[in-house]
């Protein structure tokens, strides 16, 4: 029997089942917040923070399925060192290829239209596939059996079944996808239904199940883009995939939930079950909320202060691992003014020293070479950066440090 978009009803809650939830206040929560971030921070701060949080993105979206190669190992393989053992080195790189697709999705800048077309959903599997070790493009049933490959940007030809849930058919799929692409786009919704109808289209997504292989991924990037797309400017600064990572448990469950057929007239009027879209809808806004937050508490201004400060501590009592050499006290206010406005003149970091030129000036390059400032030029602003051994001071708990 073929599959109608039909069969994916309800889309999003309806406005009756929304009045009795907390969904609608959650999402506004999330665009207060979101937006509150992102004035706070300078178009150059969340550029190298945006950097910073693509390996994050990738560690956690990976971990789900998977692959837990940690960031470190992420970012040795970035600067072209890899694991000897073969099957690790195909795990940086697929890593790295998730930071690819990040960093495309970002130079294409797609406006709503694109972003939700079936040619852009098969250009995000085009891009990861051929960023990745072909080794991985193998599919292998739970013997270890070969059981065929992954096409790069093709919808899936042959039937699927993933846990309990059985995917429509192969020859459904691009009828599918163009009908997701159309009810789920973003122009039909106002408000807060916005961000519901994008949580909603997470789970319809993962439930067409597009590819043979790799639609996890693909579908966190798509609503990573989309979150983004919809005006969440601070989107980047953070990541809904940390939260799903850290209780995938849940995430799990949520998803399956929401693949549960229409349990009698009290659960919506769809073929699935609108009970169990609200229950992903509300855990997904939950995993939002949470992100968005503990990012906002990370990077107040008062307690980025103390954790800078805390770091040249750190250094100067010899316990930050990977660098050696005490620093100036005075470093912690040059970085702290770094990350409020993004870059400093240098003439400003040199007065923010407080020492005198020669003095300044070595401080100044100390920083430098030590990654925690960059410049484009001998005489250009020097911007505040994340080096790995600042990390787990600036951003405690973000992510596993080793």
């Amino acid at each position: 029997m073929r599959t109608s978009i039909l069969s994916l009803a309800p889309y999003i809650p309806s406005d009756q089942a929304l009045a009795q939830s907390s969904l609608p206040d959650k999402a506004m929560t999330v665009m207060t917040q979101s937006a509150k971030l992102t004035g706070q921070l300078s178009p150059l701060t969340f550029a190298t923070l945006s950097r910073y949080m693509r390996v994050i993105n990738s560690y956690y979206s990976n971990l789900i399925e998977g692959n837990a190669t940690k960031p470190y190992e992420i970012r040795a393989a970035y600067l072209g060192h890899y694991a000897s053992d073969p099957a690790k080195r195909d795990l940086q790189l697929e890593s790295l290829g998730h930071i690819h697709v990040q960093e495309w999705i970002d130079q294409q800048a797609p406006n709503l239209d694109r972003l939700f077309s079936p040619e852009f959903i098969q250009d995000i599997h085009r891009q990861f596939y051929h960023a990745i070790p072909e080794s991985l493009w193998i599919i292998r049933n739970e013997k270890g059996e070969e059981m065929g490959k992954v096409v790069p940007g093709e919808w899936r030809v042959s039937d699927v079944i993933v846990g309990q849930h059985i995917a429509p058919q192969a020859a459904d799929v691009a009828a599918l996808i163009s009908g997701f692409c159309d009810i789920y786009h973003p122009k039909k919704y106002q408000g807060d239904r916005k961000l519901i109808a994008i949580m909603a289209a997470h789970h319809r997504f993962a439930s067409i199940h597009p590819f043979t292989d790799g639609n996890g991924r693909v579908g966190r990037l798509l609503t990573d883009a989309a979150l983004k797309a919809v005006g969440l400017d601070s989107y980047g600064a953070w990541c809904v995939s940390r939260g799903l990572a850290r209780t995938s448990t849940l995430y799990k469950s949520a998803l399956a939930g929401a693949d549960t057929v229409r349990q009698g007239d009290y659960d919506g009027r769809g073929a699935l079950s609108e009970k169990g879209l609200l229950g992903l809808c509300d855990y997904m806004l939950d995993t939002a909320v949470d992100q968005v937050a503990y990012m906002s508490d990370l990077l107040n201004l008062a307690n980025l202060r103390k954790r800078i400060d805390s770091y040249v501590l750190a250094r100067n009592d010899h316990r930050v691992a990977g660098v050696s050499g005490e620093l100036k006290s005075s470093a912690g206010l040059v970085l702290y003014s770094a990350f409020i406005q993004g870059e400093l003149p240098r003439s400003q970091a040199l007065e923010l020293c407080a020492m005198p030129a020669r003095s300044a000036r070595r401080l100044l390059s100390q920083l430098k070479k030590e990654g925690l400032l960059s410049e484009t030029s001998s005489k250009s602003p020097l911007r505040w950066e994340i080096p790995e051994h600042a990390e787990p001071w600036y951003f405690p708990d973000l992510a596993p440090v080793n």
